[in-house]
């Protein structure tokens, strides 16, 4: 497991790449660049607002709260569809269950929903290193809206110099991800 040190909590105040209020507008953007690729979610309102906008995700990583509160009904059964698997991931960290359920879940034939018994915060870094490129990750930025991250080699290098700068056994999850 590794786990985000106090001193880099700053480092993720900004948003990785544009941020959206509109998930059509954010698809669009996303499809004009995608070739037949994956589409990755990381929260619960994110996966609900693509699921309204008529694209489900390949691969959603929820755990039923938002802004550290549960999620309202519609909310929870809206994104709790299809295939679900149960990880732990606690607050604050990247599990090594984490990373294996996200690696496992882009293989899958099936859209693939992971049910976080934790935090899901942090996925967002593991979830580009595993996706192919040129794929999608998206996910919430609190008060703002949802930033869409294009993978790209420059995308996998910056969450990986993140991941690096983690406590914990760097090796452990950055193995799974050929990262």
């Amino acid at each position: 497991m590794l786990t985000l040190p106090t001193e880099l909590r700053a480092a993720f105040k900004e948003p990785f790449g544009p941020v959206y209020t509109e998930a059509e507008e954010l698809l669009a953007d996303a499809a004009s660049e995608e070739r037949d690729t994956p589409l990755v979610a990381v929260g619960d309102v994110v996966t609900y607002h693509l699921r309204r906008a008529g694209r489900a995700p390949d691969v959603a990583v929820i755990d039923g709260k938002t802004k550290r509160e549960a999620v309202g009904e519609e909310i929870r059964r809206a994104v709790e569809t299809g295939r679900l698997v149960e990880v732990a991931n606690e607050p604050g960290t990247v599990s090594r269950a984490l990373v294996d359920a996200l690696v496992d879940a882009l293989a899958a034939d099936e859209p693939t929903t992971l049910l976080v018994e934790g935090e899901e915060d942090l996925a967002t870094l593991p979830a580009v290193l595993a996706a192919p490129l040129d794929s999608t990750v998206v996910y919430g930025q609190p008060d703002e809206g949802m930033v869409r991250i294009r993978v790209t080699d420059a995308a996998k290098t910056e969450m990986r110099d993140l991941l690096t700068q983690f406590e914990g056994d760097i090796d452990a999850v950055l193995v799974p991800l050929d990262a």
